[in-house]
Order: structure tokens, then sequence, then C-alpha cells
């Protein structure tokens, strides 16, 4: 009894040494494996911090792709690699800046002033107006050298949104410096928008360098398996070499199995987000438990399952039947006439000739609880009313559009509990 309570707990601590482990991995997105498809990138990047950190040589650059692509791996990547270097590491400071915290240009300076530890220069002052502010750190900047100064790396993360500043003075400011030689400066502005250029006035656009590094999820299926196995495998660092051994092994067994591989398979033309695939992970992580220590393949298909189900057909397996008959009539309505919009009466008569035929098993509503059913469903944003339709039609008149498709519609009908034959075959029928 004492050893299996024993087993147990070594078990447990193993496992919460595991998930530990993965989900720090999963959460911060740590690249511990290859940088697949974006190796040219890189090295143009790191070479182009190198001539701002070494050789005192200002820059501007755009990393541009979509979100999920990889822009913030790239970019940690080169400054670690940067940071390596004994000379970069002690002589260059970085600004971070988000634009979505940073919603104003004063707000900005502020931030960059407290990044460069500025703010107990000159007391209170550098707290002042926007003008001081800006003037302060303008003087700072352009008072150094490229021999003498420190290089300063500014990473602007959702650039687009400081193009949306007022007159756009701070990106102005800090493409006017990385133009001069003043002290030394690197502007790296991260964004998902390919028209980010066309945001930006005349005057800084003619400042920016037009450097730019575009990025795609361009890695094949293979390689996408890989990195499944990187994500899930345990470092040789772990305390049980023993636990970790029989994990890795049954990490290595699963990517045999063809279950796995369709699951992965569907992912993959569904997203190539790595992030998509760490949250797969974390479902899957989250159904390891002591009596069931290794991941296999049905909790893949579950966690998958869970990731991809529907959200509308979700809500639709908790409507009343009342309400899924409404559906029902609507579908019907949309198939017969083509797509065209429908009002709450032209429904209400399609269910009402149903009850008149099948009277034995649904109950025959009064109109005001029908109206209050399809109002439920306006609310739940399944349908909506079309646009441009005057105030002034009365309820029962004013059109409106399903938002669900047949696929999604059948779908719940079929996993609906409990639902009444007639109205199941009601919303089989070709024709009402």
């Amino acid at each position: 009894m004492n050893i299996t309570l024993c087993s147990s707990l070594l078990i447990c601590g193993h496992l919460l040494q595991v998930q530990r482990i993965l989900r720090e991995r999963f959460c911060h997105q740590c690249n511990n494996g290859n940088r697949f498809g974006v190796d040219s990138q890189h090295k143009h990047l790191v070479e182009l911090l190198k001539r701002t950190a070494v050789h005192g040589e200002s820059n501007s650059v755009l990393i541009i792709g979509p979100r999920g692509s990889g822009k913030s791996m790239l970019l940690n990547n080169a400054l670690k690699e940067l940071g390596e270097i004994k000379q970069v590491k002690e002589n260059i400071l970085q600004v971070h800046l988000n634009g979505l915290l940073q919603t104003n240009d004063k707000i900005a300076l502020k931030e960059i002033t407290r990044q460069l530890q500025l703010e107990n220069v000159v007391g209170d002052k550098v707290f002042g107006s926007f003008a001081e502010n800006l003037t302060f750190l303008l003087e700072a900047l352009k008072r150094g050298d490229r021999i003498s100064s420190c290089p300063v790396l500014f990473i602007l993360d959702e650039f687009d949104l400081f193009a949306h500043h007022r007159n756009q003075t701070l990106l102005y400011n800090l493409f006017d410096i990385s133009q001069s030689a003043q002290t030394p400066i690197a502007v790296i502005g991260l964004s998902c928008r390919l028209d980010v250029l066309e945001l930006l006035e005349k005057r800084v656009k003619s400042r920016f360098s037009h450097r730019q590094i575009h990025l795609l999820n361009s890695f094949n299926f293979q390689q996408y398996i890989k990195i499944f196995q990187e994500q899930l495998l345990l470092p040789a660092e772990f305390p049980d070499v023993c636990f970790a051994g029989k994990w890795n092994n049954n990490i290595q067994a699963l990517l045999e199995n063809k279950i796995v591989e369709d699951v992965l398979e569907k992912h993959f033309s569904y997203s190539k987000d790595v992030r998509s695939l760490q949250m797969l992970l974390m479902l899957v992580l989250s159904r390891i438990t002591v009596s069931h220590p290794h991941i296999n393949a049905e909790d893949l298909v579950e966690a998958s399952r869970l990731q991809i189900m529907d959200s509308k057909v979700s809500i639709l397996l908790g409507l009343s039947v009342l309400e899924v008959c409404l559906i029902i009539a609507m579908k019907h309505l949309h198939d017969v006439y083509e797509g065209e919009p429908f009002n709450f009466q032209m429904v209400q008569n399609e269910f009402q000739k149903f009850i008149q035929r099948k009277a034995h098993s649904v109950y025959n509503f009064e109109k005001p609880v029908i109206m209050k059913a399809f109002e439920h469903l306006q609310q739940l944003e399944l349908i909506k009313p079309m646009e441009g339709i005057s105030v002034r039609t009365q309820k029962e008149y004013q059109l409106m559009k399903l938002l669900l498709d047949s696929g999604q519609i059948m779908d719940a009908i079929q996993k609906y509990p409990h639902c009444p034959t007639d109205v199941r075959q009601w919303a089989t029928s070709s024709l009402s």
C-alpha cells in the first residue's frame, strides 16, 4: 500500500514538473528548436542590428507578417544572438514600445524616458508638457555622435497604431535621428499590415530607410510535425532521466500513429499558426493525470474536437425546442427563396404549417411566445435585421437575415438532446 502511495506521489511530482516546463514553453513561446524558413530574414536582421550596435550606424526596418508568423520570435532570437557578443551586451540600450499600450505620443515619450532612465536627470521637468518632454529627449539623443554615444534600439510593436498618432511626431523624430550623424539608433517596427507604409505621412516616409523583412508561415507538413515534436519533448536536464526517457519515447510513438497524423494534418490545413498548435497542446496537457501519465491519440482527438467546436452550434444546443423549430423554419425559407431575407410573419406561417401536420408532437404556442423566442434568436445574433430598413416597419414585417448555414443547423439537430423525431424529420426534409 505504502509502495503504491509513494509511486503515485513520485509520478505526481514528475507530472507537475512536466506541466510547468511545457506550459512555460507554450505560453512564453520559447523557441527551443529550428527556425523553419526564416534563416535569411534572421541573418539580415542580425547584420542590421550589428551595424548599429558595433559600428554606430543608424538604421530603420519594418518586420511585416500575419499574426503568429514569428515576428517577435525572429526579433527576440536576433537580440539574443546580439547579446552574446560582449562588446554589444555592455554597449546597447533597448526601448520597447507597443501601440496598444502607448496610445499617443505623450505616453510613448514618458515610457521612453522611463526605459532610458532619464526621468531623474532634470527632476519633474521631464514629466512636464509634451513639448518639454520631446525637446529634452531629442536634445539628449542629438547631443551624441556615432563614436562616443551608446546605441539605442527602439522596438515598436503594433507599428501601424503609431502611424495613427496625431501628426506622427514620434515617428518623424525617430526616423529623422536615424538619418543623421547623431546618437546611433535603430528603429524596428513590427506590423501585421502589408499596407503599413501607406499610413505614413510624406515627411515621415521620406526619412524611413524602406527596409522591409516579410515573414510567412512557409514550413511544410513534415516541419509542422517536427515543431509538434519539439514542443512536447522534455529537455535533457529533466531531473528524472528514466521518466523523461519514457515520456519522449511515447511522443516518438505518437508521431507514428495514423490518427495523430490525421488530426495534425487537419490543423495544418486549417492554420499554420504555431500558437494555434500550442493551444491544442495546452488542451492535451490538461488531460494528463497520475492515473493517465502519458499522452495518447484519444487525448489529441478530444482536444482537437474542443478547439475546433463551432461556437454557433454550441449556442443552438442550448436553445428551446420552439427556438429550434423557428431556426428550421428559417432554414426552409432560406432554401425555398434562395437566400432572400424573411420576416417574423413568414417564419410563423412556416411553423404553423408544421404544427398542423404534427399537432400531436409539438405544442402550439401563442403568437407573443413565438415573438419572444424570435427576439431571443436576434439577441443571440443568430439572425440580424437587414441594413437600411425603415424603423417604422412593424416588428412582424421587419426583414431579417439568417446568420447560420445549413451544415451548422443540421449538425446541431443531430447533437440536440432529446430532439422530437418529427422535428428532426422536418429539418432533414428538403421542402417544408
